[in-house]
């Protein structure tokens, strides 16, 4: 199930992800979503993405690299 925008994406995802990772998650979902198929392997493709710019700092807080 694509996001058509950042406001439908998990909680988990809005609550603690910086707009622009929030940007970011969202396209690698959708692409991996319509690329494998497979909603679990789409979440694990968008979490890489998102780590591939973001880490979380010693606050807990998600920051860009």
């Amino acid at each position: 199930m694509p996001y058509r925008s950042l406001s439908e994406l998990p909680d988990a995802v809005k609550d603690h992800l910086p707009h622009h990772a929030q940007e970011i998650f969202k396209e690698a979902f959708n692409s991996a979503s319509e690329e494998y198929k497979d909603e679990e392997t789409a979440f694990k493709v968008a979490w890489s993405a998102v780590k591939k710019k973001y880490e979380k700092n010693s606050q807990d807080k998600w920051v860009e690299k």
